[in-house]
């Protein structure tokens, strides 16, 4: 599997990636990863929307919650067409109770605690943590990805105005 060093930290320590990097241009690969219903989903669920897709290292740390918050309310904003993805290794249950807890209702969370396969397929495993890194993708209705935020250091925010501009752009016409 491939590695790569240097494209992200934590509180400045240096971290291994595992996979290959998804990056703009390129056609998003499908995944499944676990529902708060315990239900498998994947990408290819959401054929024909403009999918936004947050990985985050957890749910439960102050910058995931803000960011998850963040797109949850910009969700509401972007129509029916656009799917808001926040995926993290919390399991299932703790993403439940956080949604819960936070009033989240747009955005939706997904699990890949069980095996790492959407961290791995899109290159944002952290080895030396098993959490996902901050990144996002946005992935127009053909599949393609039409932009990419890997955030350098895990504990910073991603561009949510970039993010949301992509997602808008991608609607069709």
């Amino acid at each position: 599997m491939e590695e790569t060093t240097g494209l992200v930290t934590f509180e400045g320590a240096g971290l291994t990636l595992l996979g290959s990097q998804v990056r703009a241009g390129q056609q998003a690969p499908d995944f499944t990863a676990i529902a708060n219903d315990l239900t498998e989903v994947s990408l290819s669920d959401f054929r024909g929307k403009v999918a936004v897709i947050a990985s985050v290292p957890s749910l439960d740390t102050s910058v995931c919650d803000r960011e998850a918050r963040r797109f949850n309310q910009e969700a509401t904003g972007l129509g029916e067409d656009v799917v808001v993805l926040a995926i993290s290794m919390d399991l299932p249950f703790a993403q439940t109770r956080w949604c819960a807890a936070a009033g989240v209702r747009n955005a939706r969370t997904l699990s890949d605690h069980r095996d790492g396969s959407f961290g791995t397929s899109y290159g944002v495993l952290i080895k030396e943590l098993r959490l996902l890194a901050r990144a996002v993708w946005v992935v127009g209705p053909d599949g393609k990805v039409c932009c990419y935020q890997l955030v350098g250091e895990v504990t910073d925010e991603p561009d949510y105005d970039a993010a949301i501009a992509a997602a808008s752009q991608a609607l069709p016409k």
